[in-house]
């Protein structure tokens, strides 16, 4: 349940308007499916004890459909050949509505429910004494558990063409439901379409995406709305002003669709569905905009506390962090157990949970790597260039921290102990926002971290996103958050691209190649891939795709190959060729991450031929070639576009900790800013400093420019902090002998 919509529960008076494209179907006849369950759900809002009010349209259309075939009984052949003149919607009216009652009390009878017709025109509520009686009469049907059930009696209508009043009488059958929904004191109103609810597009269109609660300031001059609809008079734009209007009164309005079993029921629950009216949602939006700005800026200045400590006391943070991790690992094991066995008892894929389970030794591990981030040089403050610009005027290039990062992350918790450090050692705040399968492990080890960070630099130096309804929230704070960095699926990283300004530093996909050569070692190519492919199959540097040169099918290195795989219990599938010769299925995409026990094999002329398969169908990611001809290695090593090439090594090896950067925040197959694995170095930027005695340039009058080159000095005296007096502090450090 939505926390948001945790007040719709408390309704009790509900009205349910039904359109034209709910109850009928597309040649015009009734839809006597989705009504029957339109009318359980009337049942069953009853039971629960709630009053319930139906408006429907439809009369029109079951109208038009009986009078056409009455047309066309009482017509000659002569008849027909003439043009023929569209029916009017008010006789249409007049006989579709007895058919369209008929068939609402004949289902809610089979409930045990009463129901009763009242028709009414705009022309009728000009009048006071009947909006009394209205009101009386309706509260005395519901009082007798009775359900109201309303059209506009098009057929004695002396509107011409649908219009609205200023006096806010109705011109449909969605204004009808608002102005009754006022009328009526209603606590919720539910406009049932044909469409889940209002999209920022028509929702046929790619980009359009659901509006899950409309706020008028920020979305009525940007929704671009379809068509009217295809059967009744309205559409989504008679919908959102009649849901407006009465949301404007104070009654909540949620658009959703008529076509799902339960959409009322879900409604009344509270979940998230359709697209939710009322009049305080823009306090909504801001009051969450400002929890998630508060925690962005939050970081961001205990970001500041930690750039204003030496090199040694940011360092003492790190040794902390993994003292505290290897204190509290029973604690944390067993908060992961219970993740793990939500996971499988909710049938989540083995790949995921393998990514989500702490194994024994796990956390020593991870303290481990938290202490090798700690002893490394300082990152922070160090002098990349020296310049002297002009006599007694210096410019140095400095690395610098690029100050609160955003890391969304799935299933893995261990990644969250490596990113905290990373961020950590390189001086930035950090936003955490792991998957809800690992909710209880990320939750303890954010505890046990933070409460290592000292006070003065602040616990929000690492804040813990929990709900995920936050994240758009976050993604539009630019100016706030420098960085954001998805780990998880291709759709998630796709997600985030398209929903942010902020830079988006990751890789989408972990389809990973060996290539194995004629000319290399069969044993050693033997292996290297199954190493690459079984050491850890569900990481995103796993092989995915074996590639084989096509003179190693002659040879039998192609079976050796094939069958060490098998006998591991790797399934296999293959390209046209070598399906047929290794009698495997054939592949469907080879751009496909298994994440398991899995691969795709593919036979090449070639390594100019496995290059160009793996520009077509690789994903940047990392891929080696086995061979022994150090000339056919430059050659994929060099023309090969990925973020990490090997020669005769495991993909496996493409790691933060493997590469000695200690740890890792992600794989990045970005060509900008970082690529490959991104240790700390990947969450740095530079800044300018400049250092001089008093020059101006005055239009470069008597400067002379020099722009020679010195030797770096390694570090800032700023970053060095305590360490430039000699006096440094001794390390505390537990790891074993």
């Amino acid at each position: 349940m939505d926390p948001s919509r945790a007040f719709l529960r408390d309704a009790k008076r509900v009205i349910i308007k039904v359109g034209t494209a709910v109850v009928t179907r597309s040649d015009g006849r009734l839809a006597i499916g989705r009504i029957g369950l339109l009318c359980e759900q009337v049942k069953e809002l009853i039971n629960k004890g709630m009053e319930v009010i139906l408006v429907t349209s439809g009369a029109v259309g079951i109208g038009r459909q009986k009078l056409r075939y009455q047309r066309l009984m009482n017509s000659s052949f002569a008849d027909l050949q003439k043009p023929q003149m569209e029916l009017d919607g008010k006789p249409c009216a007049a006989v579709g509505q007895s058919g369209l009652m008929a068939l609402y009390d004949s289902l809610l009878t089979q409930l045990d429910v009463q129901s009763s017709q009242i028709l009414v025109t705009d022309r009728d509520f000009t009048d006071v004494d009947f909006r009394r009686q209205l009101s009386k009469t309706v509260d005395t049907l519901l009082g007798l558990r009775v359900v109201p059930i309303f059209n506009e009696n098009d057929a004695i209508s002396t509107r011409k063409a649908p219009y609205e009043d200023s006096t806010g009488i109705f011109w449909d059958n969605d204004s009808l439901a608002g102005l009754l929904a006022v009328e009526l004191k209603a606590d919720l109103l539910i406009l049932m379409s044909d469409v889940e609810g209002l999209y920022s597009g028509p929702p046929n269109e790619p980009g359009s995406k659901l509006i899950h609660t409309y706020i008028r300031e920020r979305h009525v001059d940007t929704i671009t709305f379809g068509g009217k609809s295809r059967v009744g008079r309205g559409g989504m734009t008679a919908k959102v002003g009649a849901a407006w209007a009465a949301a404007s009164a104070g009654i909540p309005v949620v658009i959703t669709s008529g076509f799902a079993a339960d959409g009322a029921l879900k409604v009344v629950d509270g979940e998230k569905v359709g697209t939710l009216f009322h009049k305080d949602a823009h306090l909504w939006g801001l009051k969450k905009e400002q929890s998630a700005r508060q925690m962005a800026v939050a970081a961001r200045n205990a970001s500041r506390q930690l750039q204003k400590l030496s090199s040694v006391d940011r360092k003492q943070i790190l040794l902390d962090i993994a003292n505290a991790l290897e204190a509290n690992e029973e604690m944390i094991r067993q908060e992961n157990l219970l993740d793990v066995q939500d996971a499988e008892e909710a049938g989540l894929p083995k790949p995921l949970i393998s990514r989500l389970m702490l194994k024994p030794g796990k956390m020593k591990s991870l303290a481990n790597s938290v202490r090798t981030l700690a002893l490394m040089d300082e990152p922070v403050g160090k002098i990349m260039k020296k310049t002297q610009v002009a006599e007694d005027l210096i410019l140095e290039k400095v690395s610098s921290p690029l100050g609160v990062l955003l890391i969304i992350f799935e299933s893995r918790p261990d990644a969250l102990v490596q990113i905290a450090a990373l961020s950590v050692r390189s001086g930035n705040g950090l936003l955490l926002k792991g998957g809800k399968e690992a909710a209880r492990s990320n939750a303890i080890l954010h505890k046990v971290i933070t409460e290592a960070v000292p006070k003065h630099v602040g616990k929000e130096l690492i804040g813990l996103v929990t709900s995920r309804d936050d994240i758009p929230d976050l993604l539009k704070l630019d100016d706030v958050i420098d960085l954001v960095i998805p780990r998880g699926s291709n759709k998630l990283v796709s997600q985030i691209k398209e929903s942010t300004k902020i830079p988006v530093l990751g890789h989408a996909d972990g389809v990973c190649h060996v290539y194995v050569d004629k000319d290399a070692n069969l044993d050693e190519a033997k292996q290297i891939v199954l190493d690459a492919k079984l050491d850890y199959p569900a990481a995103c540097n796993a092989m995915e795709t074996l590639l084989v040169h096509e003179a190693l099918v002659q040879s039998g290195g192609l079976s050796e190959l094939a069958s060490a795989l098998r006998s591991k219990g790797v399934e296999l599938y293959g390209g046209m060729e070598a399906s047929e010769l290794l009698k495997i299925p054939q592949v469907v995409d080879f751009h496909h991450e298994y994440s398991g026990l899995a691969c795709s094999v593919e036979i090449v002329k070639d390594v100019h031929a496995a290059i160009e398969h793996i520009h077509r169908y690789g994903s940047a990611h990392t891929d080696s070639i086995v061979t022994e001809n150090t000339a056919t290695a430059e050659l994929f090593l060099t023309q090969l576009d990925s973020a990490a090439v090997f020669h005769n090594a495991s993909t496996r090896f493409s790691d933060g900790a493997r590469f000695g950067l200690g740890a890792e925040v992600g794989i990045s197959t970005s060509r900008i800013h970082a690529r490959g694995p991104v240790g700390v170095e990947g969450l740095l930027t530079t800044k300018w400093v400049l250092h001089g005695k008093g020059q101006i340039v005055d239009g470069d009058n008597g400067v002379v420019y020099q722009h020679k080159e010195l030797p770096c000095e390694g570090m800032t005296q700023a970053a060095k902090g305590s360490l430039c007096n000699g006096s440094a502090p001794k390390l505390s450090c537990n790891v074993a002998a």
